[in-house]
């Protein structure tokens, strides 16, 4: 990947990749392993964009789809080896941002169905519900009903956590 392609058209969307990958993995490996094969989907994908929507509605949906296909695919090739000495601590090291109520929103992101978190990661993001629509592919009029179901689901899943 040339350094230029990187800095004029990843670069700029590196908080995009990043808010998608971050809400679709559980730690720091998964993260960095997600944001390379992204930007590197990207790159080679460069081509086939037309132009019929942003260059950041791409980036957004092709991000998205390559976060599903990676989860899907680990989730075929897990094996389910359980013992009881594997687990994940919880330190400062697996937690993704300093401020603690922000690391609970994305805890509470990713206990939400696969499109109902990229629906939210759009809405955060101050995307219109025609775009966030385009990049999901429905209606405005549905993401608006979806956004404030998940907006409640969140909202009951973060009592627990916050107050």
């Amino acid at each position: 990947m040339s350094s230029d392609f990187y800095t004029t058209s990843i670069l700029p969307f590196a908080g995009i990749i990043i808010k998608i990958c971050r809400a679709y993995t559980d730690s720091q490996e998964d993260f960095e392993d997600y944001y390379q094969e992204v930007c590197l989907q990207i790159w080679r994908s460069r081509e086939q964009f037309r132009g019929d929507s942003k260059w950041s509605t791409w980036i957004y949906r092709l991000s998205l789809n390559i976060c599903l296909t990676l989860i899907k695919k680990k989730k075929n090739n897990r094996q389910h080896v359980v013992s009881e000495y594997q687990f994940v601590e919880d330190t400062e090291e697996n937690q993704a941002f300093e401020d603690e109520s922000l690391n609970q929103l994305y805890d509470a992101i990713k206990q939400l169905s696969e499109i109902d978190r990229a629906v939210i990661l759009l809405y955060l993001e101050e995307k219109p519900n025609k775009d966030i629509a385009e990049i999901i592919g429905t209606t405005p009029n549905n993401i608006a009903v979806r956004v404030n179901r998940i907006k409640e689901r969140l909202k009951k899943i973060l009592d627990g956590k916050i107050n």
